[in-house]
């Protein structure tokens, strides 16, 4: 009888572990300045009863399994290391998570000395000499807030200081600064940029080429970045991907908006520690524009795709090498003949049809010399094409005044291509717990074929005439060294050089000094400080551009262009309002020189690049233009906790220049404000069901715009706009409401997930441009998106 008693109390034992959804969390816990892996930490589910909990093993991994699934929280630590809880974490059915875990080394080792664990939500793991200005995206935000489209352009404009008040493309506004001086990072390596549709010497597009399935957790810096950072003076998104899981085959299926995708991960051989992780996707906007979607493209179709990978091979305890690579190609044709008012592309009297490629691929070894020091080596090659077919439709030629769609006029062609190979070596050196010292050299190659003209017409004589014609390659130099030192338990510096020189012309900036402290006022609050001088060669293309010299024959005039420069000044301050809420406000300066502007006086300057979708074409440059940045930033988050989040982002900010006309204006992407709300709620049904809702509030200045002058724009038959205005008029106010509703179902191995975000739920009209209409002679106004609906659904299983 005791036996069957045993027996069944086994059995329904079991039949509750079993109703109950369970799931794995793993990953490695390392020394956050040294990178080594830590033996012996503890790793605990917090609240758990009984309590779970695992130890790392010699290589630093661990792996807790058969944690209840939902939103959990782990609290890390190891005896000489400050504790850390990482909260918010959330477990779904079919896909084990992964986690990368830095711990800081207390200064005073004793285990008498007792220390309250910390919840870091956004802890910049990735780079541990960034002092201001900092924040980090991780793969279930990106996904999670409304009106983001999964893309972490978009994502990142929901932080104080960055503005996207552009429907139609991600570019990235820090802080008053054109998108052209954001740099893209890659495992190390700079990258071109990473978007569907983009320009060549552009940071944003219509669609990201970024895939959230296979990002880790990334930083994203918005000013006075550490030495560590070159080429930039706006500032840096530094993208990680994970690696993918070595203990077991998952599988990750989706449709939706951003296209048809699949993905999957997992070890080449049963118990290695190699991983391989491959996501593709194909568009699916032809689907929704069949059913009534306005995409802003008018009549016409994007099509892309592309595909992103990651091989991580782990060669011994001490030695890593990884494999990673992004590529993708898209293309579009618009026909003047189907244009109507809801394209932001392309107008009634032209077709266009227009294509792009981008790739990257490199190699990351990382080897430990020993506990302290370690290398990192990262070769790769990138590249990114651009083609252009450009026709004016004319008239009938019986007179009637018609438009005569069969009548092409060519007007423009482009096939241009730019290309980069890339050596990068950086040295750790953790000399002991107070000191971290890091160096580096990079080399990168940059090749270019720029090839594109106007058709020119003077009299009988009709040619082409070349904008751009030059094939080539040149080297670009950057080499930086940094430390930091940790004076007492309240206060650290960083501080470092870097340097840059670029071939082409030989232009430099030797000497770059960064520098940052933070001063723990209390154990809830600090104080944060940052300065960095930086530097950015100007776009390739502008070196390039031809001059007509009145005789049939074209010269060049921006060659010797010097690269433009950037003084940052910020101050910042932190406080914890509870466990789960935190306060942060900064405030910064910027100053801007040596940008290029025209030698005859005139209200053009480099700075406004990127406000439309073609970038400055001008000859006759010279590096004496001037800027200048300045504002407040204000943030209060709640951290997801107990079912519910909120995000509340303010920025007041003044953005000014100086064209060759000595005259301060506003730039293109001086909106004066931005304010951001963002909140959800989390509704849990038994095990297996999750409801969410999730809201997006942007208010944001209007558009700069340059006022036409009609009288000159019609003796012209095109749009000639008021130069000594420029920027003057600024367009109504930006205001936008996303609202989404997500629904999460967990199997035993299959996760399924549906979402629909309603963005722009109010059909708020917002300003995009203004357009001449030479037939009417009047000043149009094309809007944004309105309503626009986009549908997901998700799944993972193993």
């Amino acid at each position: 009888m005791k036996s069957v008693f045993t027996t069944l109390l086994v059995l329904l034992t079991s039949l509750g572990a079993w109703a109950q959804n369970v799931q794995t969390i793993r990953g490695q816990v390392t020394d956050a300045q040294s990178n080594y892996p830590l033996v012996g930490a503890v790793i605990v589910v917090v609240n758990s009863n009984p309590l779970q909990g695992t130890t790392t093993d010699i290589n630093g991994n661990f792996r807790l399994e058969k944690v209840p699934q939902g939103r959990q929280a782990i609290k890390i630590s190891m005896l000489g290391y400050e504790e850390r809880v990482i909260p918010n974490i959330l477990l779904t059915s079919g896909k084990e998570l992964t986690l990368n875990i830095g711990l800081q080394e207390r200064l005073v080792s004793s285990a008498d000395v007792v220390i309250t664990a910390k919840e870091s939500k956004r802890e910049l793991i990735n780079n541990e000499f960034v002092t201001v200005s900092a924040s980090t995206l991780n793969m279930e935000e990106t996904s999670r807030y409304a009106g983001s489209r999964n893309d972490p352009g978009r994502m990142a404009a929901n932080f104080a200081g960055v503005v996207s008040n552009n429907d139609s493309r991600n570019d990235i506004i820090i802080r008053g600064n054109s998108p052209a001086g954001v740099l893209w990072r890659m495992e190390g390596a700079d990258i071109p940029n990473p978007n569907h549709f983009g320009a060549l010497g552009a940071t944003g597009g219509p669609v990201s080429m970024l895939n959230y399935n296979v990002l880790d957790q990334s930083d994203f810096l918005t000013g006075a970045f550490p030495a560590g950072y070159g080429n930039t003076y706006a500032g840096v998104f530094d993208l990680k991907m994970r690696k993918g899981n070595s203990d077991k085959r998952e599988y990750m299926g989706q449709i939706g908006f951003n296209g048809f995708e699949a993905g999957l991960e997992g070890p080449f051989k049963k118990g290695g520690r190699s991983s391989y992780l491959i996501n593709y996707r194909y568009s699916t906007l032809a689907a929704f524009q069949a059913v009534g979607f306005n995409l802003g493209t008018g009549s016409a179709v994007p099509y892309y795709q592309d595909l992103s990978f990651k091989m991580n091979f782990e060669l011994s305890k001490n030695a890593s090498l990884s494999w990673y690579g992004i590529g993708g190609f898209s293309k579009i044709n618009f026909l003047g003949k189907d244009a109507d008012t809801t394209s932001f592309y392309s107008g009634a009297r032209q077709n266009l049809d227009y294509r792009t490629r981008m790739g990257t691929t490199g190699l990351v070894f990382k080897q430990f010399f020993n506990e302290r020091t370690y290398q990192r080596i990262v070769l790769s090659a990138s590249g990114n094409t651009a083609r252009a077919k450009n026709d004016s439709i004319g008239l009938e030629t019986n007179g009637s005044g018609k438009v005569d769609y069969n009548n092409l006029i060519p007007f423009y062609r482009d096939n241009s291509q730019t290309n980069r190979f890339s050596a990068r070596y950086f040295l750790n050196h953790k000399l002991n717990v107070r000191t971290t010292l890091s160096g580096g050299v990079f080399v990168d190659r940059l090749g270019y074929s720029f090839q594109d003209s106007v058709l020119r017409t003077e009299g009988a004589r009709t040619y082409w005439q070349p904008l751009k014609k030059e094939e080539g390659s040149t080297f670009l130099y950057q080499a930086f060294v940094q430390g930091q030192y940790v004076a007492t338990e309240r206060l650290t510096f960083n501080a470092g050089l870097h340097s840059t020189y670029l071939a082409l012309n030989q232009s430099a900036s030797f000497v770059e000094p960064r520098a940052g402290a933070i001063y723990k006022l209390t154990e809830n609050s600090s104080l944060n400080a940052g300065y960095g001088m930086h530097s950015q060669m100007q776009p390739l293309s502008a070196y390039f551009y031809e001059t007509r010299d009145g005789q049939g024959g074209t010269f060049r005039t921006n060659t010797d262009l010097g690269l433009t420069k950037a003084h940052h000044f910020v101050l910042g301050y932190k406080r914890s309002l509870g466990s789960n809420l935190r306060l942060k406000a900064e405030t910064y300066y910027q100053s801007l020189s040596n940008v290029p502007v025209e030698q005859k006086s005139s209200s053009t300057s480099l700075l406004n690049d990127g406000a439309d979708f073609n970038y400055v074409d001008k000859d006759s440059l010279v590096n004496k233009g001037i800027g200048r940045n300045y504002g407040v930033e204000l943030t209060l988050e709640r951290f997801f906790t107990k079912g519910y989040y909120f995000l509340f982002s303010n920025s007041l900010y003044q953005s000014e220049y100086q064209g060759s006309d000595k005259v301060w204006r506003n730039t293109a992407f001086n909106g004066n404000y931005v304010t951001n709300l963002l909140a959800g709620k989390e509704w849990k049904f038994g095990e297996k069901n999750t409801i969410a809702l999730d809201i997006k509030l942007t208010a944001a200045g209007g558009r700069r715009l340059t006022p036409i002058d009609l009288q000159a724009s019609a003796a012209k038959g095109e749009a000639i706009y008021m130069d000594d205005k420029a920027f003057s008029d600024v367009s109504k106010a930006y205001f936008r409401t996303d609202f989404k509703i997500t629904y999460r179902r967990n199997g035993k191995r299959l996760m399924q997930e549906w979402y629909l975000d309603l963005q722009n739920l109010f059909n708020n009209r917002n300003v995009f441009s203004q357009t001449y209409d030479a037939q009417k002679n009047r000043v149009g106004t094309t809007y944004q998106l309105g309503l626009f609906p986009l549908v997901q659904y998700r799944v993972t299983f193993n």
